[in-house]
């Protein structure tokens, strides 16, 4: 029974279940990512160089008897997720940063004052 105790223990904990839930958040995102790469950006960048290569699309792109289509869909969704990737990170960081504060305030004329009377004093009585 100790066992089955610290596994649901471990599975139950917040950063396993965070971490499940990035992962499928993160799956979906990339499938958002991928259909983006080859349905709206390929054909923008890409359609007079596959036409003049003779390919459909990216993933037909044959040169040489190699195909390079899918190894370049793949850099270019790499590409696209580590650019949101950074965005995102850059927003986070600067969101969480902590505000400076203000230095604190010099005495007052009247914190002086009192700073000098008691000097004085202290003076006074050690004569």
């Amino acid at each position: 029974m100790g066992f089955l105790k610290e596994f649901k223990e471990f599975a139950v904990k917040g950063n396993v279940i965070d971490l499940a839930v990035g992962v499928i958040i993160g799956a979906a995102f990339g499938k958002i990512v991928s259909s983006f790469v080859e349905d709206v950006v390929t054909p923008l960048l890409l359609n007079p160089a596959l036409k003049a290569a003779g390919a459909e699309n990216i993933k037909s792109l044959v040169w040489n008897g190699v195909t390079y289509g899918n190894f370049l869909a793949a850099v270019i969704n790499f590409l696209c997720i580590a650019l949101v990737l950074f965005m995102m990170i850059k927003g986070i960081n600067k969101m969480s940063k902590p505000k400076e504060e203000a230095a604190p305030a010099g005495p007052t004329d009247d914190q002086k004052l009192l700073t000098e009377i008691r000097d004085l004093l202290k003076s006074k009585n050690n004569i």
